[in-house]
C-alpha cells in the first residue's frame, strides 16, 4: 500500500485545468467517499512489500469511524456554484466499500475550476449514508460531533483502545487530483459523460507526527503511553496531559507543529490531525481551513 500523503494545512493550490466548454453539450457528476483499506481493515506495521507503514511497529484498528460530509461545491472561481449538496451525509468509514455521497446532473459540458466539501458537526440535519445507524446519528448530534472514532493499537502482548469524538469544522477548499494521470483542479463535465469523484478519507492521520510535512511518519508510541491509568483505554483527556515538549512522555520522534499555534499537548495535535483527514480522488489535496 503506497505512503499517503499529508493534507496541508495551508498548502496553495494553483490553477490545474483550462476552461473547455461546449455550451450545448450536458452531463454528470457523482461524488462518493471511502475510506480505504486502512479504515475498513487495518492499518499494519509493514505492507506486502516490507515498507514501513507504522514506524513503532503497532497495528492500528479502527472498528468505527464516523464523518459528516457536507457543502460539496462545485463551480468556476467567482461565481456561484452550480451545484452544491443540499443535505449533510453521515458515514461510518469503517463499512466496506465506496459510499455513494451524491448525483449531479444535466450540467453544462465544461471545466469546473473550483470544487470544495466540508467535514463539520452537522449530524442533526444529516442523512444516513453508508454504514451509519440511528444509533450513531444520535451520539454525533448529542455530542456536537463532525467525526468520532473508535479502535484499538496493538503490539505483541498489548492492546490499547480508543474512543474519540471531535467538533472540529473544517472546509476542504479548491480541491484538485489526477484525471488520467494528469493532475487537474476540480472536476471536468463532458458531453454525455459523468465525471466520477471519490472524497477520500485518510485513516492513518490520525497517528501522524507532523501536522503539515509530507514526511510525516506513522507513530503511536507516545499515544500507547499516554494511558495514565493503566486501563487499556486512552482518552482525549490522557492526551491533554501529555505535553509536547516534555521528552519524558514524548520518547520517540518529533511533533512538528509547522505554521499551527497553541498547540502544546497531544489532544491539540490530534484535534488539528483531525482537519486532515479529507483528501480528493484518493491522493489528491485541497486547501483545508476551519469555518
Amino acid at each position: 500500500m503506497k505512503k499517503i500523503a499529508l493534507a496541508a494545512l495551508v498548502a496553495l493550490v494553483s490553477a490545474g485545468c483550462s476552461d473547455s466548454s461546449d455550451a450545448d453539450g450536458k452531463g454528470a457528476v457523482t461524488f462518493t467517499t471511502w475510506g480505504e483499506e486502512f479504515i475498513e481493515q487495518e492499518i499494519p506495521p509493514k505492507d506486502d512489500a516490507g515498507e514501513v507503514i507504522v514506524e513503532d511497529g503497532w497495528t492500528i484498528k479502527f472498528t468505527k469511524f464516523l464523518v459528516v460530509i457536507s457543502e460539496v461545491s462545485v463551480g468556476e472561481d467567482g461565481k456561484e456554484p452550480v451545484a452544491k449538496l443540499a443535505t449533510p451525509k453521515l458515514f461510518d468509514m469503517h463499512a466496506p466499500g465506496p459510499k455513494p455521497l451524491v448525483a449531479f446532473t444535466d450540467l453544462p459540458a465544461k471545466a469546473y475550476t473550483h470544487v470544495s466539501y466540508a467535514i463539520a458537526p452537522e449530524a442533526a440535519s444529516a442523512e444516513l449514508g453508508g454504514g451509519a445507524t440511528e444509533a450513531d446519528k444520535q451520539l454525533m448530534v448529542q455530542n456536537g460531533y463532525s467525526i468520532y472514532v473508535e479502535g484499538s493499537t496493538i503490539k505483541d502482548a498489548t492492546t490499547k483502545t480508543f474512543a474519540w469524538g471531535f467538533t472540529t469544522s473544517t472546509l476542504y477548499d479548491r480541491c484538485k487530483g489526477e484525471i488520467s494521470g494528469k493532475e487537474t483542479e476540480g472536476v471536468v463535465v463532458t458531453n454525455g459523460g459523468n465525471d466520477a469523484v471519490e472524497l477520500t478519507i485518510h485513516g492513518d492521520h490520525f497517528f501522524y507526527d507532523d501536522l503539515q510535512s509530507p514526511d510525516a511518519k506513522v507513530r503511536v508510541d507516545n499515544i500507547a503511553n499516554a494511558d495514565a491509568d493503566g486501563d487499556g483505554k486512552v482518552t482525549l483527556e490522557e492526551l491533554a496531559a501529555v505535553e509536547l515538549a516534555d521528552k519524558t512522555k514524548i520518547t520517540a520522534g518529533t511533533y512538528g507543529t509547522g505554521s499551527a499555534s497553541n498547540i502544546n499537548d497531544l489532544r491539540a495535535f490530534t484535534e488539528a490531525l483531525s482537519r486532515t483527514l479529507g483528501h480528493y480522488r484518493g491522493e489528491g489535496e485541497c486547501l483545508a481551513r476551519a469555518k
